[in-house]
């Protein structure tokens, strides 16, 4: 019989270690959703309800030959997991990749193990966002402002305000990156209030219509209509709280070497946001480091030693599309360093679908 690999979490670097060693080993792959979700979709999924179901692939079409499981991983070790239901899993080797949450509707709601439950709540979001004037955005991250953008594509003429604690637009990136994506937000009419903080949340829950006024620390105030939090993505390592199989750094991430092997275990791999590494939590990353596990464990199948190695990246890189027509990136060169990407591959390599296409070929 052949190895048995388990990976926990199926999403962006889950789903592709998995669908890779389909035919080398017995895969099992859990997770509690029914469906994958390109979480990349889902801002452009709550203001086009007619677009609501392209982020989502049922995981039924994803392995020819593996399993999956629905059910929640509740404890971790180098033999196997125990999840929510009970049952154990054994493992010759095992993947997590269980990613970070967030608040909807980036991620569909905590109780939406359904893609037929989270398109309904995207589309009810979406009927309380359609009657609202004002908009308060509290993040300006690239989440925050991509939801801006997709909003006024929809609705040119509603006041949005993005709130950010950070004196600054993307910290970090060039500064022909962070002037241009100022220039957009300010063609765009997209107010921004950088380097200020809300004194208290809003009296009425995020995505519900109801008209508030809020104070912020630098003595001003805020009126809107509905309001949506766009920050505070928490990685996903409560099941290995036991200590079981690693203890977890201070972030609550789980260190891994080069290979991106757990510390100290040689048959399980940790990758994407819960990983131990300097990349931001993007996706981008978790897919780049998918495939150093899946060559190492494809060696190890053949009795061979681990031997890709895993680099973080030089440069941060960025895709930040507004809508579909506009938007900023910032990309590594060639020969190193980074470049600010033309507005024509930031709309061809994720503004125009958000990488619809991408999961389309990976789902069949």
């Amino acid at each position: 019989m052949s190895p048995a690999v388990v990976v926990v979490g199926g999403g962006y670097a889950g789903t592709l270690v998995a669908k890779s060693l389909d035919s080398d080993a017995r895969i099992t792959l859990i997770d509690p959703r029914d469906a994958f979700v390109n979480f990349a979709g889902s801002l452009r999924a709550l203001v086009r309800p007619e677009w609501a179901h392209n982020p989502f692939f049922d995981y039924g079409t994803l392995l020819e030959h593996g399993n999956l499981i629905r059910d929640t991983v509740t404890s971790a070790d180098p033999a196997g997991v125990t999840l929510a239901g009970g049952a154990r899993v054994e493992a010759d080797y095992l993947v997590l990749a269980t990613g970070s949450s967030y608040a909807h509707p980036v991620h569909p709601q905590r109780a939406a193990t359904s893609a037929t439950q989270a398109i309904a709540d995207l589309r009810l979001t979406n009927d309380q966002l359609a009657g609202a004037e004002r908009v308060l955005i509290f993040g300006a991250g690239p989440v925050g402002l991509e939801l801006a953008g997709e909003i006024r594509e929809v609705w040119p003429d509603r006041h949005i305000t993005v709130v950010g604690r950070s004196p600054e637009l993307l910290p970090g990136f060039l500064p022909e990156v962070r002037a241009e994506l100022h220039r957009q937000l300010e063609e765009l009419k997209i107010e921004l209030r950088l380097g200020t903080n809300l004194i208290a949340a809003p009296p009425v829950g995020a995505g519900i219509a109801s008209t508030f006024t809020v104070a912020t620390d630098t003595g001003a105030s805020i009126t809107a209509d509905i309001w949506f939090r766009c920050f505070g993505a928490r990685v996903n390592t409560g099941y290995l709280d036991d200590g079981a199989l690693v203890e977890l750094t201070e972030r609550r991430t789980v260190p891994v070497d080069e290979h991106l092997n757990v510390a100290g275990r040689r048959n399980v791999y940790a990758l994407g946001d819960i990983a131990d590494l300097p990349d931001a939590k993007m996706a981008t990353h978790a897919q780049t480091q998918a495939p150093v596990v899946i060559e190492n464990i494809r060696a190890q199948l053949r009795g061979e030693q681990p031997g890709s190695v895993y680099r973080p990246a030089d440069v941060p890189r960025i895709l930040l599309p507004l809508g579909t027509r506009a938007g900023v990136g910032q990309l590594p060169r060639p020969d190193g360093g980074a470049m600010a990407a033309p507005l024509e591959a930031v709309i061809e390599r994720k503004g125009s679908d958000l990488f619809t296409a991408r999961f389309a070929e990976r789902f069949r």
